[in-house]
């Protein structure tokens, strides 16, 4: 507010003054802006950060040969006008910059000057990486600083959760975090023995995934996946992912040919180079939040429409073979180039064949492979269950009705009414002869009907071939009983709606089988005796499912 007042105050003089015109007796005094500097303020500005830390103070730590290299290098081809036209590109190399709290202060800097949503920055950082534990006892990944100490990383390394929180403050949508490091305890990763000695003893698996939870950052890329181990080459003079995406910003991974080269781009051809150059034993790895129709452009600029781009970065489909039109193009994760018409698109493993589409796609498109894969599998399922239905408590049991065996039949519809909700849809009947007993020793034999119509919104969560499901649901309930004894002979009917919940699971076993099953309880309303009563009314079945 206080700096729209002296604005307010030019243009009430400017109102008040004197007019160009001896005539006129007020108006407002033309106000003229340049173009150009009009331009400049509302254009989205392009900034780097690019961190190499090469030296460091305790000697345990192996000095790295090119980190700093590596981000000079790479702030060149930024700020290169041809090349990535940065309006901003800070290097942080000398050892006063590359402390834990140095590189801190750098990121918050970087906060203050990027300020808008819209803003492309960039942050990237060369140096050793180790893990620790922390002062939870965690183990923690952590950024090696010049003045991390091998024997208190927690203390004095910087970790990878300071590193991310700093970065997920960034206003910026458009944010990439690089890190040219790795954990693994080799190459460009040095482990305290002690830590050895306990990795040694847990199986490959442990480091299938980030220690810590997945960054909420727009897009973070990494030298290597986790456990490998990211390597620097003499020949090359870089860290061999840093060379390679340096080169990728020259031209070469525009691989759509609309003129830019995107963060994603680059990544691939990086990628695909540095796993060629080490011969498999490296696999640069990205962890990306959305990949939309507004990309990270890192280099050029886009002056025409490019080719049309199928693309995952799902870790659902890692490892996936992309065909199109029966050609092998590139195992996800990652993204391919096609000529514009009809594809037939499909994604495989060995001989299984998870998806096969065929696909319209027009100059300037950009598939996301997950959207063929949810239109390939059919949402809805129509389900033959059996199970059984009782009263919760053993008093109902006793003087109601006794647990009984159901069958029935459930519709699931997903994605109903909105993303990620189910509508559900289910009929149970149940037809018998039961015993009540009425005392101690003494049994009454009886005839039952029972029949219950169900309707539930369930959330849904959905891995690979299993889906979980729960949710409130609102049910009615039929009850009729028989009797023919001498005390007594007739019928009783009883029926109430009442509120529930619902949960349960679906396994697909092919494209169009499922198994389900699923438990779900109601509180209901009875008269025993002429008292009523609330009483639980439980329930669960299992069966086969077919999906269409």
């Amino acid at each position: 507010m206080r700096c729209l007042l002296p604005l307010l105050c030019v243009l009430l003089c400017a109102c008040a003054g004197p007019s160009a015109t001896a005539g006129d007796k007020g108006g407002l005094v033309p106000l003229r802006l340049d173009a150009a500097d009009l331009s400049r303020a509302y254009t989205p500005r392009r900034l780097a950060l690019l961190v190499g830390v090469s030296s460091f103070d305790d000697p345990q730590w192996r000095t790295l040969r090119f980190s700093s290299k590596d981000a000079t290098d790479l702030a060149a081809a930024l700020k290169d006008p041809a090349r990535g036209h940065f309006d901003q590109v800070r290097s942080l190399t000398r050892p006063e910059e590359t402390t834990r709290d140095a590189i801190l202060e750098a990121l918050r800097q970087l906060r203050r000057e990027a300020t808008r949503p819209d803003d492309v920055v960039m942050v990237y950082l060369s140096a050793h990486g180790t893990l620790a534990r922390d002062g939870k006892g965690e183990l923690t990944r952590y950024l090696v600083t010049r003045d991390a100490s091998y024997r208190a990383i927690p203390q004095t390394a910087l970790s990878m959760d300071a590193l991310k929180a700093e970065f997920e403050q960034l206003p910026s949508r458009r944010r990439l975090l690089v890190l040219a490091t790795c954990h693994s305890g080799s190459g460009k990763s040095l482990l305290p023995r002690e830590l050895e000695v306990e990795l040694a003893g847990i199986k490959s698996g442990f480091y299938a995934r980030p220690l810590e939870e997945s960054s909420r950052a727009s897009m973070v890329f990494a030298a290597s996946d986790w456990g490998e181990t990211a390597r620097e080459d003499e020949g090359l003079r870089n860290d061999i992912y840093t060379y390679f995406l340096i080169e990728g910003l020259g031209g070469a991974a525009d691989r759509n040919a609309d003129g830019a080269v995107t963060a994603t781009e680059a990544h691939d051809y990086s990628r695909r180079r540095t796993f060629t150059f080490t011969e498999g034993r490296q696999r640069p790895s990205a962890e990306i939040l959305e990949v939309g129709a507004d990309p990270v452009i890192l280099a050029g600029r886009i002056d025409r429409t490019g080719q049309p781009e199928l693309f995952s970065y799902n870790p659902r489909l890692d490892g996936f073979l992309l065909k199109v039109d029966g050609e092998p193009r590139l195992e996800l994760p990652g993204g391919a180039a096609v000529g514009p018409g009809r594809r037939t698109v499909e994604l495989t493993k060995g001989d299984a064949v998870l998806v096969r589409r065929e696909v319209d796609v027009a100059r300037g498109d950009r598939l996301p492979l997950e959207r063929l894969l949810a239109d390939a599998i059919p949402r809805r399922a129509l389900s033959l269950v059996g199970g059984m239905i009782s009263f919760a408590d053993g008093k109902s049991q006793r003087e109601l009705l006794p647990a009984a065996p159901q069958v029935g039949v459930v519709l699931r519809l997903e994605d109903l009414p909105l993303q990620d909700l189910g509508l559900m849809l289910d009929v149970g009947v149940g037809h018998g002869r039961k015993k009540l007993q009425v005392a101690p020793g003494s049994e009454v034999p009886f005839g039952y009907t029972a029949l219950t119509l169900g309707a539930a919104v369930p959330y849904l969560w959905r891995w690979e071939r299993l889906t979980l499901f729960a949710g409130p649901r609102v049910a009615a309930l039929y009850l009729g009983r028989s009797f023919d004894v001498e005390a007594f002979s007739g019928g009783q009917r009883y029926f109430t709606v009442s509120p529930g919940v619902v949960g349960g699971l679906a396994w697909r076993l092919g494209e169009r089988l499922e198994l389900t099953a699923q438990g779900h309880g109601m509180l209901t309303y009875v008269v025993v005796d002429g008292q009523g009563q609330a009483v639980g009314f439980i329930g669960g079945n299992a069966g086969v499912g077919y999906r269409f």
